[in-house]
């Protein structure tokens, strides 16, 4: 089946990039705050870049005003999701900053760094469809994934000065950049241009050197004998995509729609849940167990789902 090809790929290319992250950690090639140091990176410049780059490529007046179908079923789709998501959370984990790392890892999947490589490689003709579509993903991730759920803490009692300070923050920022650059169709220098682009591509290499080192801070053995981590990756993994292709039977859609929606819906957890909150210094034990299972469960799963899906 051709779907199982590119998703071994970008499998073994993020747990190559995991494990060389693991091995140079473990043998102390690298200095003791790195990790912290590949964080920051991410938060300030990488994760900023990338999302800017997404926006003003995709987030044209031509492209929505053509592609708004893709918008609102991707609105409809996550607004579904999420409530199942935190749902689901609150019944897996009473810890409440859990609860919320399992709430960004169900309702937002990898659907950038896997998704794309699947669809280029199985649905070429629908890739720019999907970008278009992944872009209420993106902010609502900036809006309310990031700002609620991995940088405030739960525990804590928030002042308006608090949510002001994780609302605003550089992702947001690249976000709103991109926005107002995309719609305004602002030509900006080729240099400009590059590094913007260039900047985004060193996101997942540098989120999967770090899951790598986050990971070897950690038993082995603590990390694959947690079931939680199972169930959550099961119900991202199969159960979501399963409960979209119900739905599909009874509610009509185009089929690039529908082949959107299923490729964003399969893919494992996104690598968010370990970058962002390691720069704010918390605990990442967690993210890491769920973010390196589900992505190996899902060289069986994605395979199935498309199977069963008649694709």
């Amino acid at each position: 089946m051709n779907i199982i090809v590119p998703t071994l790929n970008q499998i073994a290319f993020l747990l190559g990039f995991i494990a060389i992250g693991y091995i140079i950690k473990k043998l102390g090639l690298v200095p003791k705050n790195s990790a912290e140091t590949l964080s920051k990176l991410e938060n300030i410049v990488f994760i900023p870049a990338l999302v800017m780059g997404t926006f003003i490529e995709n987030f044209t007046v031509e492209k929505i005003q053509t592609a708004w179908k893709l918008i609102v079923f991707s609105f409809l789709i996550a607004f579904i999701a999420i409530p199942l998501a935190i749902i689901t959370s609150k019944i897996v984990t009473k810890d409440k900053y859990i609860q919320n790392i399992y709430t960004y890892g169900l309702s937002f999947s990898n659907f950038g760094f896997m998704g794309n490589a699947v669809v280029s490689s199985l649905f070429p003709d629908i890739f720019l469809e999907y970008l278009i579509f992944t872009l209420p993903l993106w902010t609502l991730i900036y809006i309310w994934g990031v700002p609620q759920l991995l940088i405030t803490d739960p525990n804590k009692t928030q002042s308006l000065k608090d949510n002001l300070k994780s609302f605003v923050n550089p992702m947001f920022i690249g976000m709103v950049i991109g926005i107002i650059i995309g719609l305004s169709n602002i030509k900006l220098p080729t240099f400009l241009t590059s590094i913007i682009n260039v900047s985004g591509q060193c996101m997942s290499p540098v989120a999967m050197l770090l899951t790598g080192m986050v990971v070897a801070a950690v038993p082995l053995k603590k990390i694959f004998s947690d079931y939680k981590t199972y169930i959550i990756s099961l119900i991202r993994l199969l159960v979501f995509p399963l409960i979209f292709i119900a739905l599909a039977h009874f509610i009509k859609m185009p089929e690039t729609i529908y082949l959107c929606a299923l490729c964003s819906l399969s893919m494992p957890l996104g690598l968010n849940t370990i970058v962002i909150p390691s720069a704010y210094g918390k605990d990442t034990t967690v993210a890491s167990g769920i973010t390196l299972i589900s992505h190996i469960m899902s060289c069986i799963t994605i395979p199935l789902i498309f199977m069963f899906s008649g694709l």
